[in-house]
């Protein structure tokens, strides 16, 4: 009974490509935004590849460390490593909760920790000079250019993600103390928020 036992703990710390394929469908049915899920799926796709070419060694916190080499090895950007191993977290967690792995397991691998990434912004920014002609390049005669610099302009003036800009409505621009704002704006995460709007972008939007 005690060997047979210890085969089944063996078997619970190397789930197969079926398993953690069906495990991976459950993180992505818990995330709410579309953005997220998009990145949560490439980054757990790409650890069950890696993962499966190897070989069969246990999911434990030596494994994901090694992974975590393997992504430092190919010169990515700290944040996008730390994004992976979020999601390599997270398909873990879920993992636990199907009794693929065991609760000693998964609090060894969130031991795993990120790459520090020294207070650096996530991404390009423009300098406020940069963010003027980018605007100034638009064609104030051309229907087409004055909607894009519409939608650049509440991009830099507002802070929207790409998303937000594309489900925007007109009726959530709406005055609100002598200043105009995007009301009750629903964003990552079914968060809600009142976005100011500066003039620059209202007259953008007006245009």
């Amino acid at each position: 009974m005690k060997r047979s036992n210890q085969r089944k703990s063996r078997r619970a710390e190397r789930p197969t490509l079926p398993e953690l394929d069906q495990t991976k469908r459950s993180v992505l049915n818990s995330v709410a935004s579309q953005q997220s899920r998009r990145s949560y799926q490439h980054a757990m796709e790409e650890f069950i590849d890696w993962y499966c070419s190897e070989p069969r060694l246990a999911l434990n916190r030596g494994v994901v460390l090694r992974y975590r080499m393997q992504l430092e090895t190919r010169q990515l950007a700290p944040s996008t490593i730390n994004v992976r191993l979020a999601a390599v977290r997270r398909l873990v967690y879920e993992a636990a909760d199907t009794g693929l792995l065991t609760s000693e397991l998964v609090a060894g691998i969130r031991r795993v920790k990120g790459i520090p990434q020294l207070g650096r912004g996530v991404g390009n920014w423009l300098t406020a000079s940069e963010g003027e002609k980018l605007l100034s390049g638009f064609d104030p005669l051309s229907l087409r250019a004055r909607r894009d610099a519409a939608i650049v302009s509440l991009l830099l003036g507002c802070g929207l993600r790409r998303s937000e800009v594309v489900g925007l409505k007109v009726h959530a621009i709406q005055r609100r103390e002598n200043h105009w704002a995007i009301v009750d704006l629903v964003g990552k995460g079914g968060r809600v928020r009142t976005v100011p709007i500066p003039d620059w972008v209202k007259a953008a939007i007006d245009r």
